[in-house]
């Protein structure tokens, strides 16, 4: 009897952990929804067929990755070229996952492997205050999965209805809808702009980010990250320091 209470009580855990993921992530969601309907109505005007677009979304799982991708396609970059410029994009996910490798060593590998498959910026910034800021991690992995199934099948979803509707209204690309997408991100940094080491990061990564926009293949991107993470990891230190030397001296 009690393992069966037990069972049932777990079960419960993981359903609430699911849900409350897919919940954080709603608003996310919402800015997602044109940027896959963009990304949709893009394919066959960049040559690539309705099925590829669908295959890229459900393989990929990479909303600028596969945006590049698309423009490289439409350019006539060969396969390598495209691949390269999509991996180094996407090499910010590494700093994603190095914040979330101390919380999940312990999982099996088929939960490393599914939760490094669902990494985005969107599941990070849900997921983020789940694994940091509260103490009990145990089932943190299941609203992981809450959170990077809702993403997931709305853009799988939102990228079979962009590809729908670009064969209704061609000029679907001109609407202006890739806003949201911004808007989304600055959504995303806001609520961690509480210290001023968050401040300096997010104000030397973006200012380096405009100044180096002219590198090839998005490299300016990982140098932003790296600049920004460098600069509020030192003043974060110099602060504790100074802190620490205030107590002291008092």
């Amino acid at each position: 009897m009690n393992s069966n209470v037990a069972t049932e009580n777990l079960v419960v855990i993981r359903r609430r952990e699911m849900l409350d993921g897919a919940k954080a992530t709603i608003p996310l969601i919402i800015g997602a929804i044109p940027f896959g309907i963009i990304f949709g109505t893009l394919a066959e005007p960049s040559g690539l067929s309705a099925l590829g677009a669908l295959a890229m979304s459900v393989i990929v799982f990479a909303g600028s990755g596969q945006f590049i991708a698309l423009g490289l396609l439409a350019a006539g970059a060969a396969v390598p070229v495209i691949i390269a410029t999509t991996f180094v994009v996407n090499l910010r996910h590494i700093l994603y996952a190095a914040n979330l490798v101390p919380k999940v060593r312990h999982l099996p590998q088929r939960w490393r492997i599914m939760m490094a498959f669902g990494l985005t910026d969107e599941t990070f910034a849900a997921v983020s205050s789940r694994f940091m800021l509260q103490d009990d991690t145990r089932h943190a992995h299941w609203f992981y999965l809450g959170s990077w199934l809702a993403m997931y099948s709305n853009w799988v979803f939102c990228t079979g209805l962009g590809i729908a509707l670009g064969e209704l209204f061609p000029d679907m690309t001109e609407w202006g809808l890739d806003f949201a997408m911004s808007v989304t991100f600055i959504g995303m940094v806001m609520p961690y702009l509480k210290s001023r080491p968050m401040w300096a990061a997010v104000i030397v990564s973006g200012a380096v980010a405009i100044a180096t926009i002219a590198l090839p293949h998005k490299l300016g991107l990982m140098v932003a990250a790296i600049c920004g993470i460098a600069v509020g990891l030192s003043l974060h230190m110099l602060l504790n320091a100074a802190g620490k030397k205030e107590k002291g001296d008092g």
